[in-house]
């Protein structure tokens, strides 16, 4: 038998059931009741979306939107493929990969897979795999070996019996099919009603994951009508988890925050509202911030 590490010891803490009497107790028709107060909220601001044109909703257009209206409208500028911006759809591709395959592969032969089977995709990200050079090519290999040998440090082999899934979608179609709110989720483990949703991380924490994570959580409730037992988001440099068990009240924040993102989606898209901006830490990216007022007085606090 595999002798894990202590950090593979804390991921199976993490996923451990507990007892009953810990477990939040949650009605069991909050799921229905959570999707027709939202259709009831978007019934009248939904009429303006062209039924053959949905509004896609993500956590991260809900995410940007409640942060600086402005900068999501403007997006974040035109984006450039760079080993480092390839690394985390490379990786994550390997990691789904390794996760699902016998054995204990090579983290070097999953990136390699993984390249080689993004480049006969349709992914965005194919051109920039065929036509990279030899450097770019092997610093992408480097990037993406790093971030997938941690995540085998980090995790555990995950047993068949835990239902494992990567990159698993989920979908919610509100208002007659005007709104679709969807997500990908990068590790899922457990059945409905008792799965734990996994974000994978990079980088420093930031309150905004625990929101994703919420978002996720409700898209999962409104799905399948049962809530998941936990989220978390795993961030790999450090090798910790911010687990949260998913309690009604979080599925209620997360339905009103949800509510509230939407409807100002809908007044920024259809109905030439005039975005607010609130000046945080996009603003050292934002193609606008040249220009702005707020954010250029932020930009000159956080130099100070």
């Amino acid at each position: 038998m595999t002798q894990l590490n202590p950090a593979q010891q804390r991921v199976i803490a993490l996923l451990g059931k507990g007892t009953d009497h810990d477990r939040p107790v949650i009605d069991e028709q909050l799921g229905d009741e959570l999707r027709a107060e939202l259709d009831d909220a978007f019934a009248d601001a939904a009429q303006a979306i062209p039924p053959e044109r949905p509004l896609f909703v993500s956590k991260h257009a809900l995410s940007s939107v409640h942060q600086c209206e402005a900068h999501y409208l403007a997006g974040d500028g035109e984006f450039e493929w760079s080993p480092p911006t390839a690394r985390g759809t490379v990786a994550h591709k390997a990691i789904e990969l390794g996760v699902h395959v016998a054995g204990q592969p090579v983290p070097g032969d999953l990136v390699d897979e993984a390249i080689s089977r993004l480049m006969d995709s349709t992914a965005p990200i194919a051109r920039y795999l065929e036509a990279m050079g030899q450097y770019d090519r092997a610093e992408l290999r480097s990037l993406a070996v790093n971030h997938v040998s941690r995540f085998f440090e980090c995790f555990p082999p995950l047993k068949a019996a835990w239902v494992p899934r990567t990159e698993s979608r989920v979908a919610v179609d509100l208002a007659g099919g005007r709104i679709r709110m969807s997500g990908k989720v990068d590790l899922s483990l457990g059945r409905a009603g008792d799965k734990v949703i996994i974000d994978l991380k990079t980088g420093w924490p930031n309150a905004s994951h625990r929101e994703d994570l919420r978002f996720y959580a409700l898209l999962d409730t409104l799905a399948l009508g049962v809530p998941p037992r936990k989220v978390a988001s795993y961030y790999l440099d450090p090798a910790e988890a911010h687990p949260e068990d998913v309690t009604e009240g979080a599925l209620v924040a997360a339905a009103r925050r949800t509510a509230v993102g939407v409807l100002r989606l809908i007044e920024l898209h259809h109905e030439q509202a005039e975005p607010l901006r609130r000046p945080g830490p996009s603003c050292r990216w934002c193609p606008l911030a040249a220009d702005c007022e707020p954010g250029q007085r932020h930009l000159e606090e956080e130099a100070t």
